[in-house]
């Protein structure tokens, strides 16, 4: 379901396998020399965050949630990240705190515009859908109660 928003094509454009495999060689290439390089790190979460498997989402997230913490200077690049992360997750509450955090840095911001669009949709329609089943939920709950109250009055 590709968006007609531009500029959140992030949301719907994974790298590809040798592409990642590329980003994580370099990370653990690092890592085993004990000292990785932030832009590494960025460049690993970034496209594990692309990535349209949870697990490689996670990861991402964490690892930016680690640049944030640790890099000041940095901030500003994961938020867009962080949300769109949180975003593919499903977790549209810390999707929104942390595009809103770049909208108020950046109120022009095409893509953080273009997020929060998508944001906002899924979550009204996966709100829609939560109130749906509830719905369904309590009507089959009530014809199984209106069943029993029928069957114990007839006994």
């Amino acid at each position: 379901m590709p968006t007609e928003l531009p500029y959140a094509a992030d949301a719907e454009v994974s790298l590809s396998y040798d592409e990642l495999e590329v980003l994580r060689t370099q990370y653990e290439k690092e890592l085993a020399q004990a000292h990785v390089t932030t832009q590494t790190k960025f460049n690993y979460a970034w496209g594990l965050v692309k990535s349209p498997l949870r697990e490689h989402q996670v990861e991402g997230v964490r690892i930016l949630q680690d640049i944030y913490r640790a890099e000041p200077a940095r901030r500003r690049e994961c938020l867009y990240y962080l949300a769109l992360g949180y975003y593919k997750m499903g977790n549209y509450e810390d999707a929104k705190k942390f595009n809103g955090l770049l909208r108020e840095k950046e109120p022009t911001n095409l893509q953080a515009q273009s997020l929060g669009q998508l944001i906002d949709r899924k979550a009204a329609t996966d709100g829609y859908i939560g109130m749906a089943l509830a719905g369904g939920a309590a009507a089959v709950g009530a014809l199984l109660l209106a069943g029993l109250i029928r069957r114990a009055a007839r006994k």
